[in-house]
């Protein structure tokens, strides 16, 4: 019998779907975080019936698709935070802040098992900061992770300066870093998710005049390899 798309997922599939898929954190999701996880997804699903948050899909689409580029993240943050002693990485608590969070992608995910710090899921459409309170309350109450609804720009002061900024598709990426530059703390990092590989110097040099690439990793996703650049202003990177 076919699944209907909006079927929500068991635990245990989620469990099995990401040891099957990821490494690290992403093998080791243990009995709640897989249960919390599929709260959010069932969540997802509800809400996307309304709002689009992702498309017509079903969730072992939003599985494969979305929430595993949240867990393979994790890794890949885990792994800066691990750096931190050689000069490198990220603060052992930083303050983080999630550009464009929308349906919650990549922060609601990569929050039930990466979790130093803060975590803010900025979000300007009404509705969406809507759901984004709603999932955040039900799968991670606690605090350390919030939404602000509003643009970037009016941040409250207290909510900076942040010591990583990312988005999974907010702005093409030259103007995403020129707009996260001057909200980064000392040793700050912006991270980028694409599905492509890391610019070469001249052409970060062209498009987004003063930033390194400090960090970069490829993973596999369906389509083809993704990844992530972690990238900081020359001025003030490790």
């Amino acid at each position: 019998m076919k699944k209907d798309v909006d079927q929500a997922p068991d635990p245990a599939e989620i469990a099995r779907e990401a040891a099957r898929a990821g490494r690290g954190l992403i093998r080791d999701l243990d009995p709640d975080q897989a249960r919390r996880l599929a709260e959010y997804i069932t969540l997802l699903l509800k809400w996307n019936r309304s709002m689009n948050l992702v498309g017509r899909v079903s969730w072992n689409g939003i599985m494969a698709d979305l929430v595993m580029d949240s867990l393979h993240l994790a890794d890949f943050l885990a792994g800066l935070s691990a750096e931190l002693s050689a000069g490198l990485g990220l603060p052992a608590s930083p303050r983080c802040l999630d550009f464009g969070a929308g349906a919650g992608l990549p922060g609601i995910p990569l929050r039930l098992v990466w979790t130093p710090g803060t975590y803010l899921l900025v979000e300007t459409r009404e509705r969406r900061a809507a759901f984004l309170r709603t999932a955040v309350g039900l799968v991670l109450p606690g605090g350390r992770t919030r939404v602000f609804a509003g643009r970037v720009e009016n941040l409250p002061p207290e909510e900076l300066p942040a010591d990583l900024i990312l988005s999974r598709a907010f702005a093409p990426w030259p103007e995403y870093l020129a707009l996260a530059r001057p909200l980064l703390a000392p040793g700050g990092m912006a991270l980028v998710m694409t599905s492509g590989p890391p610019p070469s110097p001249e052409e970060l040099a062209a498009k987004a005049p003063g930033y390194v690439l400090t960090a970069s990793k490829a993973y596999p996703a369906p389509g083809g390899e993704r990844y992530f650049w972690g990238l900081a202003p020359a001025s003030i990177s490790r």
